[in-house]
């Protein structure tokens, strides 16, 4: 898999920059609706991304095309059920992104009824926006979900397994130098070790045809 161009990159951006907030903010909502005020208390109950925004993520994302938010804290002693409600709170970050790409899959096609695609080089840019938008928002959906710590899957893994805490604590410091290691040479290699593409591709264009959107 190549890196992106800072072309691409740029043109990502704005949907990388709303689906890491919403991503977040939902961590955060669902963690105080559980019981945790920990995120509200921190500002974390916003949509301001610089309340979200990780800067050594920012730039591995521009550097390397993949990167990280700041993680929303939670103190699992303010939980009133804490192994349902931390499967809820993993859950709630890739589901906004999994809202987020078809919001703007349905937005993509009231653009296009109104305005068809004529060739106009700015408008071009605006569609490869929106485009690229709605996959970053399904890719995060995907990837968060796989069950590698840090990610959010991992989080519904463990507690599934009920794993003593003694098992999960060796799970995560091992499994994010594996997670880490297998972006690092996805990266560098044509290999596909994560499935993540083929999941986006699948899940964007069931989303666009059942919109009648075509591209």
């Amino acid at each position: 898999m190549q890196t992106p161009d800072f072309v691409t990159i740029a043109k990502m951006l704005p949907g990388i920059i709303a689906g890491l907030t919403c991503h977040e903010f939902m961590h955060g909502f669902v963690a105080w609706r559980c019981g945790d005020p920990t995120a509200r208390d921190e500002g974390r109950l916003s949509l301001n991304p610089l309340r979200h925004i990780d800067w050594i993520g920012f730039l591995f994302i521009v550097l390397a095309g993949f990167g990280w938010a700041k993680p929303v804290r939670i103190h699992r002693e303010f939980l009133r059920n804490p192994r349902r409600d931390e499967i809820l709170i993993a859950i709630a970050g890739p589901s906004a992104n999994f809202v987020l790409g078809v919001t703007l899959s349905a937005l993509l096609k009231i653009i296009l009824l109104i305005r068809p695609f004529d060739g106009d080089p700015t408008y071009n840019v605006f569609l490869d926006v929106m485009l690229l938008g709605i996959y970053v928002n399904y890719g995060l959906f995907v990837f968060n979900l796989l069950p590698l710590p840090p990610l959010d899957g991992s989080h519904v893994f463990l507690q599934s397994l009920r794993l003593s805490d003694a098992t999960a604590a060796a799970f995560y410091r091992y499994g994010t130098f594996a997670l880490f290691g297998l972006l690092i040479l996805q990266s560098q290699t044509n290999l596909n070790l994560l499935p993540v593409g083929i999941a986006v591709r699948w899940i964007a264009n069931t989303v666009f045809h059942l919109f009648g959107v075509t591209l």
